[in-house]
């Protein structure tokens, strides 16, 4: 018996295996008690670093903790891509920030895949995207109308 074990074959393997049954995804319509785990964006900046290795290691404990026990477990991840810092930070590398914002989501994204955390792929968003911030902005003009904003 061999004392090697190919860890990156069984990640693979179990990945895939997770992606093909979409095991973190959720069911609207599910009889189970609800759960909503949410840690913070990440920063597109280029690369996962400590930081967000911890960070985001809790909730997916809290996540996988609560899918354990029974919960219909919505565990979404995206990207905080909108406004000056991206476009600060694409001059500064001298790329347009709409190349510099995508290139850098899926760079971490594959690196996200790649610790296995159990999120929602298939809800990813990026806050940089229209058919995400055209609801911000609808949320701002109605708060306006009514004299909130």
């Amino acid at each position: 018996m061999s004392d090697h074990y190919d860890f990156e074959a069984t990640e693979r393997k179990w990945q895939e295996i997770w992606a093909e049954n979409n095991e973190f995804e959720t069911a609207p319509d599910s009889a189970k008690q609800k759960f909503y785990c949410l840690e913070m964006l990440p920063y597109p900046s280029g690369n996962i670093h400590m930081g967000h290795v911890r960070n985001y290691s809790i909730g997916d404990v809290m996540a996988r903790y609560y899918r354990m026990r029974g919960r219909d477990v919505f565990h979404p991840i995206g990207f905080d891509s909108f406004g000056l810092p991206a476009e600060n930070a694409a001059m500064k590398h001298g790329v347009h920030p709409r190349e510099w914002t995508e290139h850098n989501i899926a760079t971490m994204t594959e690196q996200l895949h790649r610790l296995g955390f159990s999120y929602a792929w298939k809800r990813q968003i990026a806050t940089f995207k229209p058919e995400y911030y055209r609801w911000n902005q609808w949320f701002f003009l109605r708060m306006f109308e009514r004299g909130l904003a």
